[in-house]
């Protein structure tokens, strides 16, 4: 076994959950993941801890059959009951197809997702875990070999998770008491939105693995102008390219995309939250230096912003707003690099990708 597969288990374990004696995990993963699941049991069993294996949420060519054979769908409550005993849950990515489900009627899989919602709930209120094992169809996604993208995984995820915290914080302190931050990059993208009262996050490395951003949520009604998502989305096997945002009043109001609008839509359409926004992150993590087609990793690159669709987290909304609640949470990328800027209550906070509190930044 890679060494760094057991050092990528004690980050997950003694770093992203803490994981304690008597816990009960749950193990979500694909059998590509194999080793990575192996040595999570190692730590487990040293850890005291109950560990349980399911291939559930990533079990894509299992969840294909099923979704293709079914169009009506109700919560399962065996599952529910699962992760109510739960204390700790690890989702790892991992894959043989990356289009296994790209057959899949959109609307069958928006109608599932709707049916999952109260276990992704569950989930979401336990300490949990998403990271990814570099599995060679991730690695052809990214168009690189299987070494380079095991290189490329364990070099963003085996990172002194401290020293990120203590990088991020100054962005925390910059929007957490922010009332209003503005989004501007190129003649295609000028959007602004409120953030008063919602909590910044720091991301360096517990729920999700690797980290590398600070993320929020607007407060719904508040997004207004245009979005051009310039980064591919690789979205149910499929790509969705050219992704275009016009909001009002916090509403999608128009939208096109230049490949697989019709993906688009039907993530739009799943509910009444699918149409607004429930996050905004920050990407700050310069050591992921390559696009992968997998938004674990795209989304904290240094230089990009991303905004979602969709789910806000309950921990980003203060108490007195009000929570964007949807079934789908997808995200989408806004290269920051150039001819760009992000406004924080009317300063300029970064510009060209390089933040206030970093050298060679321009007003």
């Amino acid at each position: 076994m890679d060494p760094r597969i057991r050092e990528h288990a004690e980050v997950i374990v003694d770093h992203s959950i803490d994981l304690s004696e008597g816990d009960n995990l749950v193990i979500d993963a694909h059998p590509q993941a194999a080793d990575l699941v192996t040595a999570l049991h190692e730590f487990a069993a040293d850890r005291g801890a109950n560990p349980l294996v399911v291939q559930d949420r990533l079990g894509e060519r299992f969840r294909r059959a099923y979704l293709r054979n079914r169009d009506e769908f109700e919560t399962p409550s065996h599952v529910e009951a699962l992760y109510e005993e739960m204390d700790a849950y690890i989702a790892i990515k991992g894959s043989d197809n990356v289009t296994e489900t790209s057959d899949v009627d959109p609307e069958t899989t928006a109608a599932y997702q709707q049916s999952q919602q109260p276990l992704l709930n569950e989930r979401l209120s336990k300490t949990w875990c998403l990271t990814q094992y570099p599995a060679p169809a991730n690695a052809q996604l990214a168009q690189t070999s299987t070494e380079g993208y095991e290189n490329f995984v364990w070099d963003a995820v085996l990172k002194d998770w401290d020293a990120v915290r203590e990088h991020q914080s100054q962005m925390v302190e910059i929007l957490d008491p922010a009332d209003e931050v503005r989004i501007v990059s190129g003649e295609t993208t000028d959007v602004t939105m409120s953030i008063a009262g919602n909590e910044t996050l720091n991301d360096y490395g517990e729920k999700n693995l690797p980290g590398g951003e600070v993320f929020t949520a607007p407060v719904p009604d508040s997004v207004e102008g245009e979005v051009l998502f310039d980064k591919p989305l690789y979205h149910q096997g499929r790509e969705v390219t050219g992704v275009f945002l016009r909001f009002e009043d916090g509403e999608v109001v128009e939208h096109s995309a230049e490949k697989n609008e019709d993906l688009l839509t039907e993530v739009l359409s799943t509910d009444d939250g699918a149409n607004r926004l429930g996050e905004l992150g920050i990407g700050m993590n310069r050591d992921i230096d390559q696009f992968s087609y997998n938004m674990l990793f795209d989304e904290k690159m240094g230089d990009t912003v991303h905004m979602a669709v969709g789910r806000a987290y309950e921990e980003t909304v203060g108490e007195d707003n009000e929570q964007n609640e949807s079934a789908v949470h997808v995200d989408m990328i806004v290269d920051m690099s150039e001819d760009s800027f992000i406004e924080v209550d009317g300063e300029v906070v970064q510009r060209d990708g390089t933040f206030v509190f970093e050298d060679g930044f321009e007003a």
